[in-house]
């Protein structure tokens, strides 16, 4: 895709949804983590159901880690992959409290170092918590990036580095929940709503659907 049309289509998204937002619930930094830890391989729906009883009782570290892996699993038991995260997030608690004074550290190498914790998760917090510019490359964007022809890769390394290369600088900040957004609701998987496509005529997929 062209640097007019990226630009044009991100003109369009700025215009359409000036601040968008995760659809993820949590009111601290530490409440992003365990919502983003627990959204891999589940959907954001499930993970606020979960979440909404969980913070109640454990919205911070000290009082997960009090929690412990047992009292958690009840909470999060229709999450998949739910004890492999339990244990992932007792463990997370306890490292923030014992080299980070409780405190979702800034620091890329820091944070992907805790339990549960890869790279896209990394590229969420620093970008909705920090303002950093990231992009995280989950299944919605790096499938609309390929359709669309924003950045082709075969892996979600190389999207991400074709999108931080395509994006201009302006709309850096905002671009990972606007594709989100856009392949979760409109650009979906099974059958793209091609007609309601707000960038329709800038797509370069050869398959769109007429309805």
């Amino acid at each position: 895709m062209s640097p007019r049309k990226v630009r044009a289509l991100f003109e369009r998204f700025a215009r359409a949804n000036p601040v968008p937002r995760s659809e993820l619930e949590y009111r601290t930094p530490f409440q992003l983590l365990v919502a983003v830890i627990l959204s891999a391989q589940a959907t954001d729906r499930s993970v606020n159901l979960a979440t909404r009883e969980l913070f109640k009782v454990a919205g911070t570290p000290q009082q997960l880690l009090r929690l412990g892996e047992d009292g958690l699993v009840p909470y999060i038991s229709r999450i998949g992959l739910f004890r492999a995260k339990a244990r992932n997030l007792v463990a997370t608690a306890r490292i923030l409290l014992e080299k980070h004074g409780g405190e979702v550290p800034r620091e890329r190498a820091a944070l992907e170092a805790l339990p549960g914790v890869g790279r896209k998760t990394a590229n969420v917090v620093l970008n909705v918590v920090f303002g950093e510019p990231t992009i995280a490359v989950d299944t919605h964007v790096f499938r609309l990036a390929n359709r669309c022809g924003l950045a082709r890769g075969k892996n979600v390394q190389e999207v991400e580095a074709g999108l931080l290369k395509a994006i201009p600088a302006e709309y850096r900040l905002h671009a990972h929940h606007w594709l989100i957004l856009h392949g979760r609701y409109v650009c979906k998987a099974i059958k793209p709503d091609c007609p309601r496509c707000l960038i329709n005529d800038l797509c370069e997929w050869p398959e769109k659907t007429a309805g």
